[in-house]
C-alpha cells in the first residue's frame, strides 16, 4: 500500500529503479550529510586549529557519532526540529546531545562554530551531488558499454541512412552506434572532470565572526584546508551568505547535454524498430496492446525519452534559478534544492530504460538488406561524382533527371553508365559493380578509429 499510495512515481511505480539514490538524496540523506559536515568541522577546529584541548582518543568519539548515525538518529533530529522549527539548528542540537552522552560536553559549543546554515547546507548538498554524479556515471557507462558492443558487432553491417526521413547515402549500423558512443563518452569525461565547490566562510562570506574571535588565524587558508582535506571538495571563497551554485549549474548543463543525447538514441532506436531494422526480444506473458495481440511496442525507449524529458525540464530550471538570490540571501534556493533527488531519480529511470531497450534489440538483416536493394537511386551520388571527375556533361542534372522521386533498378543504372563516353572502361567496371550494400565509405574504419582513440 505504501507504494501504490505514493504521490510520486519515484516512490511508487519506479521505486525499484531509484533505490540506490535513497541513501543519498532523501531527507535522511540530507540530515546524514549535515551531521557529517558538522562533525568534520568540529574535528578540524579542535585538531587542526587547536581551539580546544582534547585528547585524540576522546576526539575519536566524535567520529563514533557519525558512524552510529542511522534512521533512528535522523528521526531524533526531526523531533528536535519540531521545537526549533529550523532544520540545521536541529542537527546542531542533536550532535550536542550525542557529545554530552559521550562525555564530550567540553567541546559541545565548538559545534557549528561561526557557521551560518548554508555553510552546512552547501557542503552537504555538494557531497550529495558528488555522490549522485558517481552513481549516474556508473549507469551511464553501462549504457555506453552496450552501445559500444553494438558498434563493434555491427560495424560492417551496411544500412541505408535517412536524411529528412528520406533514403540517403548508406552507412553501417555500427558506425551509427559509434556516433552516439562518441557523443556520450565526451559528456562522461566532462562530468568526471567537474569540480564540486563548497564554502565555509560565515554569515555573508567574509569570515566576520571567525576573525573577530580569532584574529591571528589565517581563515582563508583554514577554509581551503577544511574543504579540500576534510570533505574532498573544491574551496570557494567568493560568496554571499550562500554558495552561488555555479558548479551545480555547470553540472546540470552537462547532464542536460547527456540526457539530450540519450533522447536522440531513444528516438532513433524507436525509429529503427518501426522500420523493422531491429526486432525486439519477446518475453513470455508480456502484452503490447490491450486490443491488438500482435504488437511488441518499443516502450522502454519511450519510457526513457519521457523521463529524460522531465529530468531536463527540472535541470533547466535549477541550473538557472540556483544562480540567483536577492542581495546576500533569500530562501528560494532551499525549496528548489530539495528536488535534487527527484531530478536524479528521473534521470536514472531514463538511463536504465534506455539500457533495457538496447538489451532487447535483435538486428533484422533481411529488412535492412531489402531497403538497400530497393533503393538503387542511392548510387546516384557516387556516379555523378565520378562523372564530374572525368568531365561528363551535366552529371548532377542527368542523375537528378534519372532518379529524383522515382524507383530505379540496377539495369537502369547499368544502361545509364554504359552510355557514358568520357569515363575509362576500368572505372565503368567499378561503377557497374557498385551496390548500395558496398557503398559505405569508411564507416567500418571509423568504428575502428573510435576504439583506437578510447
Amino acid at each position: 500500500m505504501e507504494s501504490i499510495m505514493a504521490l510520486s512515481v519515484l516512490d511508487g511505480r519506479y521505486k525499484r529503479l531509484t533505490n540506490e539514490l535513497r541513501d543519498t538524496f532523501s531527507e535522511y540523506g540530507l540530515i546524514k550529510f549535515r551531521v557529517r559536515v558538522e562533525i568534520e568541522w568540529l574535528k578540524f577546529l579542535v585538531r587542526d586549529l587547536k581551539l580546544a584541548d582534547i585528547s585524540e582518543a576522546d576526539l575519536t568519539k566524535a567520529d563514533g557519532i557519525m558512524a552510529a548515525f542511522n534512521g533512528d538518529s535522523a528521526l531524533r533530529v526531526k523531533a528536535i526540529e519540531k521545537t526549533t522549527n529550523h532544520d540545521v539548528k536541529a542537527v546542531e542540537y542533536y550532535i550536542k546531545e550525542e557529545l554530552d552522552r559521550s562525555g564530550l560536553s567540553a567541546i559541545r559549543e565548538w559545534v557549528h562554530f561561526s557557521c551560518t546554515s548554508d555553510d552546512i547546507n552547501n557542503t552537504a548538498y555538494a557531497l550529495m551531488i558528488k555522490e549522485g554524479i558517481s552513481l549516474v556515471l556508473v549507469v551511464m557507462k553501462n549504457l555506453l558499454d552496450v552501445i559500444e558492443t553494438l558498434a563493434l558487432t555491427y560495424k560492417g553491417q551496411a544500412m541505408m541512412s535517412r536524411t529528412h526521413g528520406q533514403p540517403a547515402t548508406p552507412t553501417t549500423t555500427g558506425k551509427e552506434m559509434v556516433n552516439f558512443a562518441w557523443r556520450l563518452r565526451k559528456e562522461i569525461r566532462v562530468m568526471e572532470a567537474l569540480e564540486i565547490e563548497a564554502k565555509m566562510n560565515g554569515a555573508t562570506g567574509n569570515f566576520n565572526a571567525h576573525v573577530f574571535a580569532f584574529p591571528d588565524i589565517d581563515w582563508i587558508a583554514a577554509e581551503k584546508r577544511f574543504i579540500t582535506d576534510c570533505l574532498g571538495l573544491k574551496p570557494l571563497l567568493y560568496t554571499t551568505q550562500i554558495n552561488p551554485n555555479s558548479y551545480i549549474s555547470q553540472t546540470l548543463h552537462s547532464m542536460i547535454r547527456a540526457a539530450a543525447i540519450i533522447i536522440d538514441i531513444d528516438r532513433d532506436m524507436w525509429g529503427y524498430i518501426s522500420l523493422g531494422y531491429f526486432k525486439q526480444k519477446l518475453k513470455d506473458g508480456e502484452v503490447g496492446s490491450s486490443t491488438m495481440p500482435h504488437k511488441v511496442n518499443p516502450i522502454d525507449f519511450e519510457n526513457s525519452e519521457g523521463n529524460m524529458g522531465i529530468a531536463i525540464s527540472m535541470m533547466e530550471h535549477l541550473s538557472v534559478k540556483l544562480l540567483q538570490s536577492r542581495f546576500q540571501r533569500d530562501l528560494t534556493d532551499s525549496t528548489v534544492l530539495r528536488n535534487m533527488g527527484a531530478l536524479f531519480g528521473y534521470y536514472l529511470i531514463g538511463l536504465k530504460n534506455a539500457i533495457k531497450g538496447m538489451g532487447k534489440l535483435e538486428l533484422n538483416r533481411d529488412a535492412i538488406l531489402k531497403d538497400l536493394h530497393e533503393n538503387q537511386e542511392l548510387l546516384a551520388e557516387p556516379i555523378q561524382t565520378v562523372m564530374r571527375v572525368y568531365g561528363e556533361d551535366k552529371p548532377y542534372e542527368k542523375l537528378k533527371e534519372l532518379t529524383r522521386g522515382v524507383k530505379i533498378t540496377r539495369k537502369t543504372l547499368s544502361d545509364f553508365i554504359a552510355k557514358l563516353t568520357k569515363i575509362p572502361p576500368e572505372v565503368k567496371e567499378r561503377m557497374m559493380e557498385l551496390s548500395p550494400e558496398t557503398y559505405t565509405g569508411l564507416a567500418e574504419q571509423l568504428v575502428d578509429e573510435y576504439f583506437r582513440e578510447k
